[in-house]
């Protein structure tokens, strides 16, 4: 079994909305609950913890009730970044689980995370002690010279794109966060818990990934996560 926790702290000002991107509604459901829901559903996530931006604590409870997730067990006030957030609900859950428990680290503005995606990275991290969603780079990168050219290139095969969920034993990542908090290591600017390891000098194992599972950052993304519901509905009632 496994404990998830889900990461939605943040103001969402790129969505250019007057609510958090994780509460706007999508076919009268707000973001964040799609995400709930498919952790709700998945047979080995045992509990569910949120890092919720402060002020909407209620709001998410009242929604919890209403979608049933009943796997919720506790609601923490997020940080002012997307580590220091991260950061919070690990600390939180000191005292609370084993060490080791398996914790799945995701973004509640993922909403389409897939069964077996999820299955796959807490298996590879009960095997390894951690375990990142991955997928092949299917482009061709070139590493900047100039503000207008380039000599160089990156073998597409020796990269991969990693995002959420990610899954850690609770000793492993409960001891790297407070590492790197006293160091002052991975933790500011874009850095996320995969490149906080890597830079504490742990070696990550890739699990699957999907190219459904998009972060909805744009207004052009919950076109496409509409697109996706829509067709998800169409297909049912064929």
């Amino acid at each position: 079994m496994a404990v998830a926790i889900i990461i939605a702290g943040g103001s969402g000002t790129r969505m250019g909305q007057d609510i958090p991107k994780q509460f706007i509604n999508i076919y009268d459901k707000p973001i964040l609950l799609y995400t709930l829901e498919g952790f709700q559903k998945h047979p080995l996530i045992d509990s569910i913890e949120v890092v919720c931006l402060d002020g909407w604590h209620d709001i998410l409870r009242a929604y919890a009730k209403q979608f049933n997730i009943s796997k919720l067990k506790w609601i923490v006030s997020g940080g002012s970044s997307g580590q220091e957030s991260i950061r919070n609900g690990v600390y939180n859950l000191e005292g609370k689980v084993s060490e080791d428990e398996i914790i799945v680290i995701h973004d509640g503005i993922r909403p389409l995370v897939e069964e077996t995606v999820l299955t796959d990275v807490i298996r590879k991290s009960q095997q390894y002690g951690n375990a990142v969603t991955s997928l092949p780079y299917n482009e061709q990168i070139f590493v900047v010279d100039d503000e207008l050219s380039t000599i160089k290139y990156i073998p597409r095969e020796t990269l991969r794109r990693v995002s959420t969920p990610q899954a850690y034993r609770f000793d492993l990542l409960d001891s790297k966060y407070h590492e790197a908090f006293e160091k002052k290591i991975g933790i500011y600017g874009s850095h996320y818990t995969n490149t906080m390891m890597v830079e504490l000098g742990v070696r990550l194992y890739f699990a699957s990934g999907s190219d459904k599972n998009i972060k909805l950052t744009t207004k052009d993304d919950l076109e496409m996560f509409k697109a996706y519901l829509k067709t998800e509905k169409d297909n049912w009632l064929k």
